[in-house]
């Protein structure tokens, strides 16, 4: 399980820049593209959230996780690049 939570958490850090580069980049110069791209990127990108919390949660009983760890695990979903960071520094040796 703590494989694919860490396959989890790379996908979701990489949602997270795809919606911000269709944010910051794409809008601006096509809206049309925007539009068009928000509802799959935003679709996607909210599947994957929800599922590395649930996956977070049920690890951490599972796991024995301290709520320091717990907490940042969970806050790292929020704050882009966190996931990679919290994928390197707590999930390097799954």
């Amino acid at each position: 399980m703590l494989k694919f939570f860490k396959i989890v958490a790379i996908l979701e850090g990489v949602s997270y820049l795809v919606l911000f580069s269709n944010m910051l980049v794409v809008k601006p110069t096509n809206l049309g593209l925007y539009k068009t791209l928000l509802f799959p990127i935003g679709m996607a990108h909210g599947v994957l959230f929800i599922t590395y919390i649930i996956l977070a949660v049920l690890l951490k009983f599972r796991e024995n996780w301290d709520f320091k760890k717990f907490g940042i695990i969970g806050l790292a979903s929020i704050i882009p690049l966190g996931t990679f960071y919290m994928e390197k520094k707590y999930l390097k040796n799954v």
